[in-house]
């Protein structure tokens, strides 16, 4: 113990800083949490994060992870809303990284030649690029220029962001560690709220309070965490850290379990068949496979309205808020009013993208235009839809909302990260330390990419933020990868 203690013992102005903001980070939270208002984070991360942004504004980046699960919506005067801390921190980066960029050491270069030409950095830029110009055509042009500036302030800390402080492995078990740190962290809030009311299935949104918004974003991001933990449990130097971060994994798997999200507990199982899928070289099969079943649904259903023969039966959709195992039993005999509301949406997305397959609706525009296009046979008794949600299926609400050129470039961007992630998968096989980052990553992204299949995590900023970070780590091993430059300077690594 005396020896951890010494080792962990600041030796410098800048560690003292850092470890000052985590106390004041860590108080404000627990003060939060107690009175379920998140707004009392801002004193405790407000003179901190100044001082970083000036200093140390990398250390922003960490703590932003770091804090990133007990984010939470807060009201504003005037009607506006912000989540708390993680998008005045988001704000913050977005100016830090630009400047890093224009005025750091190295300025630009920072970032390889390949780097700055990547696939699968272009590739979301050109996305943000064609939202752009839809929002030329957008039925409602405010919305589409607010999914716009949110687009960059996702884009600039969590994707170039990423590349700028990603610049070892060991960076990246860094931003790890203060994830999952502060998700085990907001477990301790959690679980005891949850067992006090005995891991009741109907109410566990409320034990999730204040930290996250419903079950889904919560069951998500502890599943995407497990391989975090994992990847922190491989590479442990002693038995001391291997057990503390199994241990993490473990609370992460019992919260993940009693979060009763379905999709969450299949995607989990579904990202280690690709990890068997990457190690055979499948990946191009897998999705041809995926693309030509699509193509013979979408015909199927499509051809006759054969759509029509699964419309719900009003009167015994429903929703077994007392019995999971009601609740399953209803899945499987489509009469759960989630699953079948979700129906419901995408026969109203597929008509909206007939009506525009070019353009779409716009971004950010699908609710409430969408009720315009909807089928009253497939009604259910939520399709008033007073929460706001949109379509459950990320690929379909970039079809409706952004049309055909929007969902190309979203697939392509999919399909490119799996096929990089299998290619660096295989030439890492003398880095073990690097082929544990892929690893780890590339089964983060994939269990991301099965929830965007029944939900639209991309624009949250505990999902999405991996997901870019992902993409990220997918280009930065390429570099590590890459041979020693032959004009005697130091390679980007």
């Amino acid at each position: 113990m005396r020896h951890l203690l010494l080792r962990l013992r600041t030796t410098d102005a800048s560690q003292w800083l850092f470890v000052g903001f985590v106390a004041l980070a860590l108080g404000g939270m627990l003060a939060g949490g107690l009175v379920e208002q998140p707004v009392r984070l801002g004193p405790a991360l407000a003179v901190p994060a100044l001082v970083l942004a000036a200093t140390r504004w990398r250390w922003l980046y960490y703590g932003l992870f770091l804090t990133l699960p007990f984010s939470h919506e807060i009201s504003l005067p005037g009607g506006q809303k912000m989540d708390v801390p993680s998008e005045p921190l988001l704000l913050a980066l977005l100016g830090c990284v630009p400047l890093a960029l224009l005025l750091g050491p190295g300025s630009w270069r920072q970032l390889a030649p390949r780097e700055w030409r990547h696939p699968l950095l272009l590739l979301p830029l050109l996305l943000l690029a064609w939202a752009g110009i839809d929002t030329f055509f957008s039925v409602d042009k405010v919305k589409s220029i607010k999914y716009l500036l949110a687009k960059c302030w996702y884009l600039v800390p969590f994707l170039l962001g990423s590349l700028v402080v990603l610049r070892r492995p060991t960076d990246f078990w860094r931003l790890a560690a203060c994830y999952v740190g502060g998700a085990v962290v907001s477990l301790l809030w959690v679980l005891p709220r949850h067992a006090s009311i005995g891991f009741s299935f109907g109410r566990v949104n409320w034990a999730l309070q204040p930290f996250y918004v419903n079950h889904v974003v919560y069951a998500t991001t502890l599943a995407l965490l497990l391989p975090f933990a994992g990847g922190l449990a491989a590479r442990a130097t002693t038995r001391g850290q291997r057990w503390l971060w199994l241990a993490a994994g473990g609370a992460l798997l019992f919260g993940l379990l009693t979060s009763y999200t379905r999709a969450s507990w299949l995607a989990v199982p579904v990202a280690g068949m690709y990890y068997v899928v990457m190690r055979l070289r499948l990946t191009r099969v897998l999705l041809l496979v995926v693309a030509l079943s699509t193509a013979g649904l979408v015909t199927y259903f499509v051809s006759n309205q054969n759509y029509i023969r699964f419309r719900p039966d009003y009167q015994h959709t429903t929703w077994h808020g007392n019995s999971f195992t009601d609740h399953l039993i209803s899945t499987y005999k489509f009469q759960d009013v989630s699953g079948m509301e979700r129906v419901y949406r995408w026969v109203a997305a597929a008509r909206m993208v007939a009506a525009k397959p070019l353009t779409g609706s716009g971004p950010s525009t699908f609710n409430p235009e969408y009720k315009r296009y909807t089928v009253t046979s497939f009604h259910t008794y939520v399709s008033a839809n007073r929460t706001g949600s949109t379509t459950h299926n990320y690929f379909l609400l970039q079809l409706a909302e952004q049309g055909i050129p929007a969902f190309v470039l979203f697939c392509t961007l999919v399909g490119a990260a799996l096929l990089t992630a299998e290619r660096l998968y295989h030439a890492t096989r003398p880095h073990p330390e690097l082929r544990r980052v892929v690893v780890v990553v590339t089964l983060s992204f994939v269990i991301i990419v099965f929830h965007l299949l029944l939900n639209e995590l991309v624009e949250n900023d505990k999902v999405g933020s991996i997901f870019f970070v992902a993409l990220a780590l997918l280009i930065r091993s390429g570099t590590w990868l890459a041979p020693a430059p032959t004009d005697g300077s130091k390679p980007v690594a």
